[in-house]
C-alpha cells in the first residue's frame, strides 16, 4: 500500500517539541569533540544515540509507515531497514530460526507463538526477547451500502454478527474478499471470529469446538483472495462489482474509504459476536540490540508520535492519552480470545482449505420412513430441514445452513430405499424441492439400516467419480433396528471392496425414537464417523451439530 496513498492524511506536521533541541545539542557536542581533538567529527546530528541499522521482518501492511520511519532515523539514529512478507509466512521465517534479522515487527505474533508449541524437542524458534505493542486495529467487515441496507433490519438493534454474515454469504447476498487465512493475519483473525462466534461458548476455541466444520456456508461466500490484505484492497479496488464486502482491518478499510478509489465508501460493520484484535508487536530478537530497540519503542510509543501515527494509518493507539480520531470512536465491544492449542488452528485451516478451490460439498442424507416414523417423528425431521433451509433464525442456525452452491442427496428407505432425489442449492426453489421430497409420504413397513448405508455409498462412490474435488459425507437418521436387508457383515465387506475414496467417507447416524444405539454406534466405527444423540433433544438440534462433519 502506497504511504502517500490519498486519504491517510499526512502532511507537514509541526516539529516535534523536543527535536530541535536534542539537535542543537548534538551539534554542539560535536563542535567539542572537533576542537578537542583537532580533526573532523560526524556532526550528523541524527538521533539521541549512535547511529545504527536494525534488520526488521515485517508484516506487509506496515509499508504504509514508511515516512514515519524516515522521522524516526533523524530523531534516534536508529534505521529500520523493513523486509515485507504476509504476516504467518513471516511467522514461519522466524519458526526456523535461521534468520539474520534484528527485530519482528507484526500486526500479531499469536500465529508465531502458537506454532511455537509445536516446535520440536531442542528446536529454538525466535519468538522474541521483548514484545511491545504498538497500535491496535480490529478485523472488520466493510458492506456495499445496498447490502448494509439489507442485513441491519434482519438483526437485533441493526448490530450486523457474523452470523449475519454468515448466513448472507450461505444464501449469495454477501460475496466478500479475504486474505488466505494460510499466510495473512487478517484472514486467520476473521476465521477465529467466524468458529469462535459459532462456538458460542464466549471462550477461547477448543479442539471440542471445531470437532464439526461450522465455517462451510460462509467459505461459499467468498468470491476473492489474495496472500495479503495489500493486495486484496488492491483487487477489489480495481474490480468492482465482483465482490460487496470486504473483511480485513479496520485502518484499512477507513483508509481505502478515504482514498477516493471506491464509488461509495463501504459500511464498516465491527461484528456483535465480537472480533479478533491486531497489537502490531515490536519483537526484540537479538538482544545485543536492546539499546537501539528501546529507543525505538519510546519513540513510538510517544503520544505525538502516537498521534502521528493514528492519521496517517488510522489504527487505535495504544498510548491512552491519545484522543482518538473520530472515525475510530466504535467500541471494540466484545474482543474474542486467539486459540491456546495449536490443533485449533489445524483444524481450522484444514476445515476452511484454500480459498482459491471452491468446490461445494456433497452431504447424502438416508432417511428412516419405516411405519414408526409416521406422525410426529416425521413431522420433526420436516422440521429439522426446513430450520437448514433458513427458516430457523438462532445464530447457531445461520452458521449451519445450507448453502450456495452444495449438493444434497435426500434418500427415503423402509425395508429397501425407497426414493432419492438430489439438489444443487442455487436458490430458495432447490431447498423447496427437497422439502416437498422430504414431506412427501411413502412410509414402508421394515428398516434395512445397512441396505440404506450400502446405497449411500454406492452414491458416494459416483459423486467421487464425476467430482473428484467434491468432500463427502453421509447422514443416517433412523428411529428403529435393522430388521431387513444385508447384515452388517455383507455391509461392511462391500465398504471394504469400494474405492479409497469413497471408504474416506465418514458417515454419522443420528440416535432418534428407539434406534439402537450400539448399532449405530457399529455404523460410526465402521465408517470413521460418530453417533450423534437426539435421543433427549430435538432432532433439529442433532441436525444442526451434524452438519459438515468431515
Amino acid at each position: 500500500m502506497s504511504p502517500d496513498r490519498p486519504g491517510r492524511p499526512y502532511g507537514p506536521q509541526r516539529p516535534h517539541p523536543h527535536r530541535p533541541r536534542r539537535r542543537t545539542l548534538a551539534l554542539a557536542l560535536c563542535l567539542v569533540l572537533f576542537a578537542a581533538l583537532g580533526g573532523p567529527a560526524s556532526c550528523s546530528g541524527g538521533g539521541s544515540g549512535p547511529e545504527t541499522t536494525l534488520r526488521v521482518l515485517a508484516s506487509d501492511e506496515l509499508s504504509d509507515m514508511g515516512p514515519l520511519l524516515d522521522r524516526l532515523r533523524e530523531d534516534t539514529g536508529v534505521r529500520l531497514d523493513m523486509d515485507y512478507r504476509a504476516t504467518n509466512d513471516a511467522g514461519e521465517t522466524l519458526l526456523t530460526g535461521r534468520h539474520s534479522y534484528d527485530l519482528a515487527w507484526l500486526s500479531s505474533d499469536r500465529y508465531l507463538r502458537l506454532r511455537a508449541k509445536q516446535a520440536p524437542s531442542g528446536a529454538t524458534p525466535a519468538t522474541g526477547i521483548q514484545s511491545t505493542s504498538i497500535m491496535r486495529s480490529p478485523v472488520v467487515v466493510g458492506l456495499t451500502q445496498d447490502v448494509a441496507r439489507r442485513l441491519r433490519p434482519k438483526s437485533p438493534g441493526g448490530r450486523i454478527s457474523w452470523a449475519d454474515i454468515a448466513d448472507a454469504a450461505a444464501t449469495g447476498t454477501v460475496r466478500f474478499g479475504m486474505a488466505d487465512p494460510r499466510h495473512s493475519n487478517s484472514g486467520l483473525a476473521a476465521l477465529v471470529g467466524v468458529a469462535t462466534a459459532a462456538a458460542g461458548t464466549g471462550g477461547a476455541l477448543r479442539p471440542a469446538d471445531v470437532s464439526c466444520d461450522r465455517l462451510r456456508g460462509f467459505r461459499s461466500g467468498q468470491s476473492l483472495t489474495a496472500e495479503t490484505s495489500h493486495d486484496l484492497l488492491d483487487t477489489f479496488a480495481r474490480r468492482p462489482g465482483r465482490t460487496n464486502a470486504l473483511i480485513t482491518y479496520e485502518s484499512e478499510l477507513l483508509a481505502l474509504n478515504a482514498s477516493g478509489r471506491l464509488g461509495q465508501p463501504l459500511v464498516v460493520v465491527h461484528p456483535a459476536d465480537g472480533m479478533v484484535l491486531s497489537d502490531y508487536p515490536l519483537l526484540l530478537l537479538d538482544a545485543a540490540h536492546r539499546d537501539a530497540y528501546d529507543r525505538v519503542v519510546e519513540w513510538l510509543t510517544d503520544p505525538g508520535h502516537q498521534r502521528d501515527i493514528m492519521r496517517r494509518t488510522l489504527r487505535r493507539p495504544v498510548n491512552t492519552a491519545v484522543h482518538r480520531d473520530e472515525r475510530l470512536k466504535a467500541p471494540l465491544g466484545n474482543a474474542l480470545y486467539f486459540p491456546d492449542d495449536p490443533a485449533v488452528l489445524d483444524r481450522l485451516l484444514d476445515d476452511y482449505g484454500d480459498p482459491r478451490r471452491r468446490a461445494a460439498d456433497q452431504v447424502i442424507f438416508l432417511l428412516d420412513f419405516s411405519g414408526s416414523m409416521r406422525g410426529p417423528r416425521t413431522t420433526a425431521l420436516r422440521d429439522a430441514f426446513a430450520g437448514l433451509s433458513g427458516a430457523d433464525s438462532s445464530a447457531t442456525a445461520k452458521f449451519v445452513r445450507f448453502y450456495q452452491g452444495e449438493r444434497l442427496t435426500a434418500v427415503r428407505f423402509g425395508g429397501r430405499p425407497l426414493a432419492e432425489r438430489t439438489v444443487t442449492v442455487h436458490g430458495t426453489a432447490d431447498l423447496t424441492r427437497l422439502a416437498d421430497f422430504v414431506a412427501d409420504g411413502g412410509h414402508d413397513g421394515s428398516t434395512a439400516i445397512w441396505s440404506a448405508l450400502d446405497h449411500g455409498y454406492a452414491t458416494a462412490e459416483r459423486a467421487g467419480r464425476e467430482d473428484p474435488g467434491r468432500a463427502v459425507s453421509i447422514v443416517l437418521m433412523t428411529d428403529g433396528e435393522n430388521n431387513a436387508g444385508i447384515d452388517r457383515t455383507t455391509f461392511v465387506s462391500r465398504y471394504r471392496a469400494r474405492p479409497a475414496d469413497a471408504r474416506a467417507v465418514h458417515t454419522y447416524p443420528v440416535y432418534f425414537g428407539d434406534a439402537d444405539a450400539a448399532e449405530l454406534r457399529q455404523v460410526a466405527s465402521a465408517t470413521g464417523g460418530r453417533m450423534v444423540d437426539a435421543h433427549d433433544s430435538s432432532l433439529s438440534t442433532a441436525f444442526k451439530e451434524i452438519r459438515g462433519c468431515s
